[in-house]
C-alpha cells in the first residue's frame, strides 16, 4: 500500500519557490580544440540547447561566460531578461561562487555544465521537487561497467558497480546551504563538482537516476 505523505511533506511539494540555474560556460575547452559551447546542434550551439532546456521552467539563469560565448548568447532568439552574465572565474569552482553570488535569492539553485546540452526538461523538473524536501539532490547514471581500483598501475580492488554512480549535472541545492558552502571553501579550489563540496561540508546529497544520454561533450566524438 502507498504510504499517505504527511501534511508537512505535502505543504513542502505544493509550495511555490524561486529557482535560479546556473550554467557554467567560463572554460577553455582544451580538449575540444575550440569553444565547443558555440559548435551547432542542428539549428542552434550547444550553449543556447542548454540554456533552451531551462527557459521557461526556472526563474533567473545565471551564465559564468567567456566574451566570444556571451555574445553568442546575447545575439540569440532565445535570449530573455531572464538570463543574467556573471564574471567567469579561473576554474569552474570560481566561477559558480561568481554566479551563486549574482543570484537573486532563490530558494533553489541548479548548476548545470553548459557542455551538457541533452538534459531532459522532465528530468530537471523532478530534481527541483526532489530539492524541495532534500536540500542537495545530484543528476546521475548507475556504472554499467564493471569498475577497478588501481594503485601504480596495479588493481587492488573491484568495486560492486551496483553502488557506483558517475555524476552527471544538473546539481540542485538550497540556495543558503550552497552559498554558504561555497564561502567555506572558497580558498580550497580542489573539488571536482558542488557535490563533494557538500559531502565534505557533512551533506549527504540525493541521487536522482537521469539519462545515459544526458552526456557532457568534451570531445569532438562527443558531439558527431
Amino acid at each position: 500500500m502507498r504510504k499517505k505523505q504527511n501534511t508537512k511533506d505535502l505543504n513542502i511539494l505544493n509550495k511555490e519557490v524561486k529557482i535560479s540555474a546556473i550554467i557554467t560556460a567560463g572554460g577553455s575547452s582544451t580538449r575540444f580544440g575550440s569553444n565547443k559551447l558555440i559548435e551547432k546542434i542542428d539549428k542552434l550551439t550547444v550553449i543556447e540547447t542548454t540554456i533552451s532546456k531551462f527557459i521557461d521552467i526556472v526563474d533567473e539563469i545565471i551564465i559564468p561566460a567567456q566574451e566570444e560565448t556571451k555574445t553568442i548568447i546575447l545575439n540569440s532568439k532565445i535570449y530573455s531578461n531572464k538570463i543574467k552574465f556573471a564574471s567567469p572565474g579561473e576554474t569552474r569552482q570560481k566561477s559558480v561562487y561568481n554566479a551563486i553570488l549574482a543570484c537573486s535569492k532563490p530558494e533553489i539553485v541548479l548548476i548545470h555544465d553548459g557542455a551538457r546540452p541533452f538534459i531532459e526538461k522532465k528530468s530537471i523538473k523532478e530534481i527541483i521537487e526532489l530539492t524541495k524536501k532534500e536540500k542537495a539532490v545530484i543528476a546521475g547514471v548507475m556504472a554499467i561497467d564493471t569498475i577497478k581500483k588501481v594503485e601504480n598501475g596495479k588493481i587492488i580492488e573491484t568495486l560492486d558497480r551496483r553502488t557506483i554512480f558517475q555524476a552527471q549535472t544538473p546539481q540542485a541545492f538550497d540556495y543558503e546551504l550552497i552559498k554558504t558552502i561555497h564561502e567555506k571553501y572558497k580558498n580550497i579550489d580542489n573539488f571536482t563538482d558542488d557535490s563533494s563540496m557538500a559531502e565534505k561540508f557533512g551533506i549527504t546529497p540525493v541521487i536522482f537516476e537521469a539519462s545515459i544520454n544526458n552526456k557532457k561533450i568534451t570531445t569532438k566524438e562527443d558531439l558527431k
